[in-house]
Parts: structure tokens; sequence; C-alpha cells
């Protein structure tokens, strides 16, 4: 595998547009996540990210760019656990994998008293997304502080301070808590606009006029 991070946008971009996937080419795509579970690179024994991952960055699924070391490890990490509990293959080497990575990352929240941010708004929009499909622990207290920072960036475009737009209201369309609808509410001028001016029929236009759509259709 030359790229973790081509392998997870590819899965994900699938699973998004509802296109059906053979149970067989699901089983291969997670045994090659999970193995690499705990490898070096990885952070806090999640999945490391391949050397051409650490060399050209990625773009999360709305197109945001990660360029640091420790952001790629971590996001893409976060992103691994979350697609793999989304999957729910049944196999054992991906299930263990799974749970090491889930209880590693679990050390690191408690050891350095992590609440709902976690270090900057892309890696917090990453951990979100992680908690959402059920991942980690306490979830909800953990949205709530996190979505009471998120309130405190918003910013007099209607979009946020810190936390990068379309990446985070992908991760508030899948938060079913009053707050996510509060915040989404909030910036739905913003991402009206947004839809507006939106041109392209490439990939990442057409994902981030699906995340507006979604986004402004939970706003109400």
């Amino acid at each position: 595998m030359n790229s973790l991070a081509s392998l997870v946008d590819r899965i994900e971009q699938q699973r998004y547009s509802g296109e059906r996937i053979l149970a067989r080419d699901l089983l291969v795509a997670a045994r090659q996540i999970a193995s690499r579970q705990g490898l070096p690179g990885s952070y806090a024994g999640m999945f490391a990210p391949t050397r051409a991952d650490f060399r050209r960055g990625f773009r999360v699924f709305t197109g945001e760019p990660v360029r640091s070391r420790a952001a790629i490890a971590h996001i893409l990490g976060e992103e691994c656990c979350r697609l793999l509990l989304e999957l729910d293959v049944d196999d054992r080497v991906v299930s263990e994998a799974l749970a090491r990575a889930e209880n590693e990352m679990l050390e690191r929240l408690r050891s350095a008293e992590h609440a709902g941010f976690y270090c900057c708004g892309i890696c917090t929009v990453s951990f979100w997304r992680h908690l959402a499909a059920g991942g980690l622990d306490s979830p909800v207290p953990r949205f709530r502080d996190g979505l009471r920072v998120l309130k405190s960036c918003r910013s007099e475009s209607g979009r946020w301070n810190r936390f990068p737009f379309f990446y985070t209201l992908l991760a508030l369309t899948e938060i079913d808590l009053a707050e996510a609808r509060r915040e989404l509410l909030w910036a739905a001028p913003a991402a009206e606009r947004s839809l507006k001016v939106l041109r392209g029929t490439g990939r990442l236009p057409t994902r981030r006029r699906a995340v507006l759509e979604q986004a402004l259709a939970l706003a109400g």
C-alpha cells in the first residue's frame, strides 16, 4: 500500500456516495488499514501513515489540507478508527487492531485530560468524527465541551476562527445533539452563500456541495 490516506479516501467516497462495495473488497481494505496499527509514525498507537503520506500530506474528506507530520499522523489515525467502526467488518485481526488503537488513544486522552477540544481546530474535528462513529468514550460531555469552544470561535464572516468550515460542517451533521444543530443554524447563511458560489463538478466541489446541502437541511 503506497498511501493509507488514499485508501481511506477511496472507501469513504464510495460509502458517502452510496456506492455498493463488495464484502471481500471491504475486508481487504479493512485489513490493509489494520496492518498499519501501532507502526512507527502512528499517533497514540492508532494507524500509521505511509512514507508517501508524510511526504505529500493529504486532504481531509472535504478538501482542507493537512501538512504537518503530527497532524497527518493524528488526523489520519482518527479517520482510520472512524472508518473501521463504520465498516464494522467481522474479522478478528481488524477488530483486535481497532481495539488496540482505541485503547491507546483513550490513554492519551486520559493522561492529557483532554475534554472535547484536541490540539487545534482541524484535529478536534477529526476527533469529533471518531466519537460520532461510536469510538472512544464519554461522547456527550466531550461534544458539549468541544461545541462550547466552537461557539466561542464564531466570526463575523459567519464561519469559525480556527476551525475549517467544510470539515466542521461535515462533523456537525454527524453529531446528534441540539448544540450541534444550533451551530449549523448559526452557520446556515454562510453555507447558503458558499453553495451559491461553489463551482465545478470534480470530486471536492461535489463533496462540498453535498455537505452544504446536508448541513442546510439539518439546520431547517
